[in-house]
């Protein structure tokens, strides 16, 4: 059975979230920026930002993370779904969509009703009623597709 957890509710998950999370998405020079980012997530009195796991028999085997912002060329936009990751010998299993449908969930709970991603994929998101509304740009001036989710009660 696949549990979902909030790292900030599970102590004992942070440093192999740290990790988890790092090793997905980041690089060789930014350890410390995922390191202080869950860290401080798991300290402040404020809804977001979150990071979550995917755990199956004991292994991580997926993640993403609900966060203020992702994209900052849009600092108008927020909440934003970043970091969803599933291991590849766990693809195949609609885990994908079920940390999309918890990641709806959690914003719906925390009282937003909008939900914003950035990413270079095309038809992914798409088949779970994500809306293209745009492009935004990276640091590196590279270009990116935003999508929204109007969350419904």
């Amino acid at each position: 059975m696949i549990q979902i957890v909030d790292v900030r509710d599970n102590p004992e998950l942070v440093d192999d979230a740290i990790q988890f999370f790092w090793k997905q998405w980041g690089s060789e020079g930014n350890f410390n920026f995922y390191k202080d980012c869950i860290t401080q997530s798991c300290k402040t009195e404020s809804e977001i930002p979150r990071f979550y796991l995917a755990i199956e028999d004991d292994n991580i085997i997926g993640s993403y993370a609900i966060l203020r912002s992702d994209l900052n060329s849009r600092q108008d936009l927020s909440p934003w779904f970043a970091c969803l990751y599933v291991r590849p010998e766990a693809r195949g299993k609609k885990i994908g969509d079920l940390l999309q449908a918890h990641a709806i969930n959690e914003t719906r709970d925390k009282g937003y009703v909008k939900l914003y991603l950035c990413t270079d994929l095309m038809g992914y998101y798409e088949r779970t009623n994500w809306i293209y509304v745009g492009k935004g740009y990276s640091l590196s001036d590279d270009e990116i597709r935003i999508y929204e989710y109007l969350i419904k009660d």
